[in-house]
């Protein structure tokens, strides 16, 4: 009976270590492989060019420095926008608003629909329903349009826009993350912990989210690219950062009357935008291929050890 109870203790501790390094042996599987390593080295790229722009662009974002739509130049290697501003100093200025707000608008919408589709699956029954069909009704508003509706009956603030775009979100996390849980949810070791009493907000807190991780981590990534997109297309369409504040989507959109002037007040934007989606699709794939070979596996290797350790005492 001692050695049977330590050897559940023991196959517990070591299940629960296996979950806790699965996030960090799944991105290191990703990155280890070709599609991982180019689209991480796509997105850092980006960040980094985002993240330190404004410190190395050559003029104030501004400041009219040239006449507009000037031919690329020495002094200015990617000419002038519509009003005579540098766009090179522009581009490297307005992508850090751009990826921050849809980080936060990300991880908020993937936080509130996890929480949303897991409670949704371990309560079953009555709330299951209730909160699923809230799923539907909320997935029936494109989310563009969800985003526009909201930004012009309020305005364009940049709370705001983060607001819409995660709660754009969360209904798509909401079912993904239901349906990942409904096995977990019947696993033994979630029916132990009930059956202990263990509070139902510590069972999903210790047993089932640690089981998702792969999961989660495949619709952030998901998730930002569709962010970075509704984002940029808000800007667009002016709903976004207000001038004079530079912005990637709202350059594309000011210096599209002068394409054939000066391409680059739109090119190099566009460039910057598709090259950060991609990379960070290509590197979600490499992580979604590389979490198939990782979660049951990595916590089956451990046992045969657990179990050999059980047995000798």
């Amino acid at each position: 009976m001692a050695s049977t109870a330590a050897l559940e203790v023991l196959q517990t501790a070591g299940r629960r270590r296996a979950r806790r390094r699965e996030w960090v042996a799944v991105l290191g599987r990703a990155v280890r492989t070709p599609r991982g390593a180019i689209g991480l080295g796509i997105v850092g790229a980006v960040v980094l060019i985002a993240a330190i722009g404004p410190a190395l662009a050559p003029y104030p974002a501004d400041n009219f420095v040239t006449r507009p739509f000037a031919n690329p130049s020495l002094n200015f290697p990617l000419g002038g926008d519509t009003l005579g501003r540098d766009v090179l100093s522009r581009t490297l200025d307005g992508g850090w608003q751009l990826l921050l707000m849809a980080a936060v608008a990300t991880l908020l919408g993937v936080g509130v629909g996890a929480a949303w589709g897991v409670t949704a699956a371990y309560f079953g029954g009555r709330w299951d329903t209730i909160l699923m069909r809230t799923v539907d009704i909320v997935l029936a508003f494109p989310q563009l349009v969800f985003a526009l509706l909201l930004v012009s009956i309020l305005g364009p603030k940049i709370w705001l826009i983060v607001l819409a775009v995660a709660i754009s979100h969360a209904p798509q996390v909401a079912r993904v993350t239901r349906a990942a849980a409904l096995d977990i949810c019947e696993r033994d070791y979630v029916r132990a912990a009930q059956i202990i009493g263990m509070p139902a907000r510590k069972v999903i807190r210790r047993e089932v989210l640690p089981n998702l991780t792969s999961v989660l981590m495949v619709e952030l990534g998901l998730r930002l690219t569709y962010s970075i997109l509704v984002i940029a297309g808000l800007s667009f369409l002016g709903f976004g950062l207000q001038p004079p504040t530079p912005s990637w989507g709202y350059m594309i959109n000011e210096n599209r009357i002068g394409l054939v002037a000066n391409p680059w007040g739109v090119l190099a934007p566009v460039l910057l935008i598709a090259a950060l989606t991609i990379g960070t699709n290509t590197l979600t794939d490499a992580v979604a291929r590389a979490s198939l070979g990782v979660g049951r596996g990595a916590e089956d290797a451990l046992l045969p050890g657990i179990t050999a350790a059980g047995a000798t005492s």
